[in-house]
């Protein structure tokens, strides 16, 4: 559940009563404390789920290539695209990859960029 810095996964938010974060809000929340990221910044990513991002990009995508940016470290696209096999979310929706596989491996590879 948490990592070596005993922080709670992206996973663990997603779909979560009471909140019910979606893909983008539960890599916000997962690096809440990294980034210094507000409760109401990541209810305004609310609108981001469900493939409703800048061109349909999957949204744990979208929120983890967007902290990458702001820390000045390399997006994880070329390698999220390998392990899920589509970046856009009909896309992987037609793969059948479970929305919290696509969670999972953003904040494994977001974690992974920001050693």
């Amino acid at each position: 559940m948490t990592n070596k810095n005993n922080r709670i996964k992206s996973e663990f938010y997603f779909h979560v009563l009471p909140e019910k974060l979606n893909c983008a809000q539960a890599i916000l929340k997962g690096f809440q404390n990294e980034f210094n990221i507000s409760d109401p910044e990541i209810e305004e990513n609310r609108a981001l789920g469900g493939g409703r991002t800048q061109s349909g990009i999957c949204g744990a995508l979208y929120s983890a290539n967007r902290l990458l940016s702001q820390a000045g470290k390399p997006d994880i696209t070329i390698e999220f695209n390998a392990r899920v096999g589509a970046i856009h979310c009909l896309e992987i929706k037609k793969l059948k990859v479970p929305c919290i596989n696509c969670v999972r491996i953003a904040d494994e590879l977001l974690e992974k960029q920001m050693k």
